[in-house]
Formats: C-alpha cells, sequence, structure tokens
C-alpha cells in the first residue's frame, strides 16, 4: 500500500541533503505530496510536485506506480533508482539537467533595465485573477499556474509576469512552485516568439518581485539555453544531474 505521509518528520533523513526546491515544498508541507509505503518507519519516499518526483531512499516499485496522470519527470536519488526507473518505464528518457547555485547576486538596477527595454506591441502584467485562467488554456502556459491547486491558492503563494501580444500570453515566467523561502521558476515562450528576448524581461520582472519581498527566486534548467539565460540575469551554474522524461502510455 501508498500512503500520503502527514508526518514529514519521518522521511527528513530520506530527503537530508537534498537540494531541490521543490523537495523543500514537499518537507515545508507548503505545496506538493510525499508518498510512502510505511508512515510509521519509511525506508522509501517521493517528492511529489506538478509533473515532478523526486525518488529518495530505497528504491520502490510500489511507489514508482504513482506516477501523476500524463507527461511527468523523475529525479533519482542514485544510480539504483536510476536503474530502477529504467525497467520500470522502459520507454523513459534519460537526460541531464542543470543545477544553478543558490547564492545568486542580483544587480537590481540591471534587471529594471532589461524590464524598462520591453518591445513596442507587447505589455508587462503581472499574473491576476483573470491572467491565471487564461494560462490553464494553452500547454505553452498552463505550468506558470498549473502545480497550485486552485486560482485562491496560486493569488495566495505564487506570483508571475507575462508579455501579452494582442490580447494572447506569449512569453511568461512564474513561481512553478512555492517554499517558505522563496519560489521555483518557471519559464516559456511560444515558438513564434521565442529569441526576442521576452523571457529575460519576464524574468527579470519576476526575480525583481521577489527580492522587494525578501523571496529568492530558485532556478533550475533543463538545458544550456535556459542556463545561459539564467547567467544574464546573475545566476551561477553549478552542476549536471540526471533525470528521466516519461510521456503518457510509456509505461511498461
Amino acid at each position: 500500500m501508498v500512503y500520503r505521509l502527514e508526518d514529514i518528520s519521518k522521511v527528513k533523513d530520506i530527503f537530508a541533503g537534498w537540494e531541490d526546491t521543490c523537495v523543500w515544498s514537499c518537507l515545508q508541507k507548503v505545496m506538493g505530496t510525499i508518498l510512502v509505503t510505511d508512515t510509521e518507519a519509511p525506508k522509501s519516499a517521493v517528492a511529489c510536485v506538478g509533473c515532478f518526483v523526486f525518488c529518495a531512499g530505497e528504491p520502490s516499485g510500489e511507489l514508482l506506480d504513482q506516477k501523476p496522470e500524463g507527461f511527468f519527470i523523475l529525479v533519482p536519488g542514485d544510480e539504483q533508482w536510476s536503474a530502477l526507473i529504467e525497467r520500470h518505464f522502459p520507454g523513459c528518457k534519460r537526460v541531464t539537467r542543470y543545477a544553478i547555485k543558490k547564492n545568486a547576486k542580483f544587480d537590481p538596477e540591471k534587471l529594471k533595465k532589461i524590464v524598462a527595454n520591453c518591445p513596442e506591441g507587447y505589455e508587462l502584467k503581472q499574473i491576476d485573477g483573470e491572467l491565471y485562467e487564461q494560462c490553464l488554456l494553452s500547454d505553452d502556459t498552463r505550468y506558470f499556474v498549473g502545480c497550485f491547486e486552485n486560482k485562491e491558492q496560486f493569488l495566495a503563494l505564487g506570483r508571475g509576469f507575462v508579455l501579452v501580444k494582442d490580447g494572447h500570453i506569449v512569453s511568461g515566467a512564474s513561481s512553478y512552485s512555492r517554499y517558505r523561502e522563496g519560489i521555483e521558476i518557471e519559464v516559456d515562450t511560444v515558438e513564434e516568439e521565442q529569441r526576442k528576448g521576452l523571457a529575460r524581461i519576464c524574468c527579470a520582472a519576476l526575480i525583481l518581485s521577489c527580492l522587494s519581498d525578501g523571496l529568492y527566486p530558485n532556478w533550475d534548467a533543463a538545458n544550456k539555453i535556459s542556463v545561459h539565460l539564467a547567467e544574464t540575469l546573475g545566476y551561477e551554474f553549478s552542476h549536471e544531474y540526471p533525470a528521466y522524461e516519461v510521456e503518457p502510455e510509456k509505461k511498461h
């Protein structure tokens, strides 16, 4: 049997040393879910936020069966978890992700200049209730708000900025998730509007908003393009780590 763990203290040792803020969100009970097969003395656990599943402790196929619906990403705690994931999901794709250091020293004046350079025809807006609903209508923008339980939770805990052109969201940066001390940044731009510097503008606005409220805007990169964008904003690359992408209906 798999259980949703309420007493988070039971898995603090299992997740000791994890630096992913989505795991912190679960451990702090801000958002997300931790699943175990033993609620009293768990030896395995997975932390789930949005489409991410973080696997810790002793590898457990039973926990892997509790995957999210649709596309999801598994982050293994070690090579034993990696081996189990590859057996359990033979159609999975092993990818490299890029961790970014959590001690960025931002230059607010530089960020303000980036925001001020918004091109004509685009309007920078903070995500409100109306834009929350609009974000959910497209796969390009759904994860700007989609990991939160509802609109009320997003407006209370999350934050984000989008660029609107002709009434449509074309780029944005928002809180994929929230932990007590900050947010995990989600950034995306619709394909036809890419390579125009739009994402950089949205990210700069989001970082400034976080800094004004004493929150840390954490960045984790899916590719080297994301790493480069982060570096132009004041972040520094830390290290590579493996993850597994699983498409719908790929489970054996």
